[in-house]
């Protein structure tokens, strides 16, 4: 499977989605992530997937082109700007919408900016894994159909 999570900046969400799966999934998706513009990593998403055990650090903020889309088989938007200003996909490859909060429009002190950055990690990880799990089981044939439960709809993950 070949996922591509994309955002408008490629510096948050859809970075952390990407550090996610491939933590989750190991070699056994090929996942990337990018963005309608290219950003620059988030240090403060780095810290939070690092405070979970996952380093994204090596991560580049890529802008979304044409090979990418090609190569994937299911595109996330995590953001309601990408959703609505997505490339056009070929037939074959799958769009979701899963929509995050940003946590780098949060502002105040250092400690309410951290704690939007680790719920939107938190809110990232549990769609991650569920997911995966749902997808796992789906590809060993331990469900009938690729009902998604939480998302309600019918996944790409296959």
């Amino acid at each position: 499977m070949r996922v591509l999570f994309l955002c408008t900046g490629n510096s948050c969400r859809s970075q952390m989605a990407e550090g996610w799966l491939r933590h989750l999934a190991g070699s056994g998706m090929e996942v990337e992530s990018a963005g309608l513009e290219a950003q620059g990593l988030n240090p403060a998403a780095v810290r939070a997937l690092a405070d979970r055990g996952t380093d994204i650090s090596a991560q580049a903020s890529k802008v979304v082109d044409a090979a990418m889309v090609a190569r994937a088989q299911l595109v996330v938007t995590v953001c309601g700007h990408a959703d609505a200003h997505c490339p056009a996909l070929p037939r074959a490859v799958a769009k979701q919408h899963w929509p995050f909060d940003d946590p780098a429009r949060v502002t105040g002190d250092a400690a309410t900016i951290g704690r939007a950055f680790e719920e939107t990690c938190h809110a990232i990880e549990m769609r991650m894994r569920i997911c995966y799990r749902i997808h796992s089981r789906y590809s060993r044939g331990q469900f009938g159909g690729p009902y998604c439960h939480h998302c309600g709809k019918y996944c790409k993950w296959n």
